[in-house]
């Protein structure tokens, strides 16, 4: 084993790195929103396919109850990575620090759900956003939290077993980025779509529920969800995109139309057994780095969607 492989094998995340550790509160409050916005897009009734209020969706080994259990047992981890990436830069070690913290969050996540995988792509994608969130400045966009996260994500990470998850099997078979393209972009479907989809939806005058779903719908209109496409291939995939577009061309899930065609498309994917997991976890990253809507913003999200 080389020195750096061994280094790495004995890290031992409750020890602070080389630097003052960062105060206590900030690391907890970032571990407590990572939390709470599992919480609440696990909540978030009705989406199409996915576990709700309602039932498990699409999904035969999880239901609401593992869920939670799930997106609780993650606290440790994500506070582990908060602290650890407080007052550093992007690098190689840092990367390779928050992946094995986020390995062993993927231990606590299936001892809690009994071997279920329900948050396996949310670690990697809050636990990067907690991470850089931890490392930008106190008035720092989301854009730029995105794109420090991006940062991060750009190095490999040298030690990680072999990919074979599904995930990583439908990102070769159909050629798409999945969740690590997407991160290193620096979450366009997050800043660009998503984010803006919902502060419209919110100046428009909608709900919350529906102002999330709105941006969960935008999401799914154009996101190549490998979670999609493991359950159900390109069918599911295009089923999801086409239908996401209807609700959001009927007004968007606060309109009577809208809502309609959500619980058509819910119908539809629930057909297919495809649930838009990936989807679900961008929504999870919006609802982490929301704001107050700037209005310029979603001004020419709806413009753009009358086009």
């Amino acid at each position: 084993m080389s020195a750096s492989l061994s280094a790495l094998a004995s890290f031992n995340p409750d020890a602070a790195p080389h630097r003052q550790p960062p105060s206590l509160p900030s690391a907890l409050q970032l571990a407590d929103r990572a939390v709470d916005v599992l919480i609440a897009e696990a909540l978030l009734t009705p989406k199409p396919a996915l576990v709700d209020r309602r039932g498990s969706g699409a999904h035969r080994d999880l239901d609401l109850t593992r869920l939670l259990r799930s997106a609780r047992s993650l606290h440790g981890a994500f506070l582990q990575m908060a602290a650890f990436a407080a007052g550093r830069e992007p690098s190689q070690t840092l990367r390779e620090e928050l992946a094995l913290i986020g390995r062993a969050g993927e231990r606590d996540m299936l001892a809690a759900t009994g071997g279920s995988n329900a948050h396996r792509g949310a670690i990697w994608i809050i636990g990067l956003l907690v991470a850089a969130r931890a490392m930008s400045g106190a008035g720092a966009t989301p854009g730029e939290v995105a794109a420090q996260a991006g940062r991060i994500a750009a190095f490999p990470d040298r030690h990680a077993p072999p990919q074979d998850s599904h995930g990583a099997r439908a990102r070769r078979r159909y050629g798409v980025p999945g969740a690590r393209g997407e991160a290193r972009a620096g979450f366009p479907h997050v800043v660009n779509v998503g984010l803006p989809a919902m502060w419209a939806a919110r100046v428009r005058g909608a709900g919350e529920t529906c102002a999330r779903l709105d941006a969960l719908m935008a999401i799914m209109t154009s996101l190549d969800d490998t979670c999609l496409l493991h359950r159900g291939g390109l069918r599911a995939l295009e089923a999801a995109q086409s239908g996401a577009r209807a609700v959001l061309a009927a007004g968007g899930s606060s309109t009577a139309a809208g809502w309609h065609a959500l619980l058509r498309l819910d119908a539809e994917l629930l057909a297919l057994h495809a649930s838009p997991g990936g989807c679900a976890d961008l929504l999870a990253a919006c609802l982490f780095l929301d704001r107050a809507p700037p209005r310029s913003a979603a001004r020419k999200f709806s413009a753009s969607r009358r086009v």
